[in-house]
């Protein structure tokens, strides 16, 4: 199922329901990650100045170049992942790599708007994003009181509560959703939501 249809939203995340976890993984979470934050940060700094070129092009031509909207989604689903390992939502590795992986437990995609793009919501896109910002960052704090309630669940009973699942869920797909408007891989306002 694309995202496009499963949510109206050119892009979506998709997450598999609760599963057990290792509770050494779920202890030592932030010290597996490192590897993956790391070349993370590096993709996401090429990233950056993919995207300044990009809205300079886009601006100029209407166009997003089809190679740069490939790497930018890329970087998109990578970040999704490593956010998904460490908002305890799976236990698996997450894969050191740009493509869709559909066995993933967590996976990000949509439909990057190549051509025909709105020049002015491109101009104005980091304005665009604020009311996102401020309304993220509550839900944000609320999410991180939601983690560390699951980290200790989950260290204890080896599973994160079902409940508890589904916000954290929400959270990063709004946040992805977030992301990909501002990389510039649509012109569509995302929705304040975490369905």
């Amino acid at each position: 199922m694309s995202a496009v249809a499963a949510g109206g939203y050119p892009f979506g995340l998709e997450v598999d329901g609760p599963q057990p976890q290792n509770r050494l993984s779920v202890l030592l979470r932030i010290i597996y990650v490192i590897p993956q934050a790391i070349v993370l940060y590096l993709i996401s700094l090429v990233a950056s100045i993919v995207g300044l070129i990009a809205w300079f092009v886009i601006l100029f031509t209407g166009k997003y170049p089809g190679g740069m909207a490939n790497f930018s989604l890329g970087a998109a689903r990578w970040s999704a992942r490593v956010s998904g390992y460490m908002f305890l939502l799976t236990d698996k590795y997450p894969p050191f790599s740009l493509d869709a992986m559909a066995d993933y437990p967590v996976r990000f995609d949509g439909t990057v708007a190549i051509d025909g793009r709105n020049r002015l919501t491109c101009f104005f896109r980091y304005f665009m994003i604020i009311p996102h910002i401020i309304v993220l960052w509550l839900v944000l704090i609320a999410a991180e009181v939601v983690l560390l309630i699951s980290w200790f669940v989950a260290l204890f009973t080896g599973s994160v509560p079902p409940g508890l699942h589904t916000f954290l869920a929400g959270t990063l797909r709004w946040m992805s959703r977030v992301n990909a408007y501002t990389m510039l891989l649509t012109d569509e306002y995302p929705p304040f939501s975490l369905s």
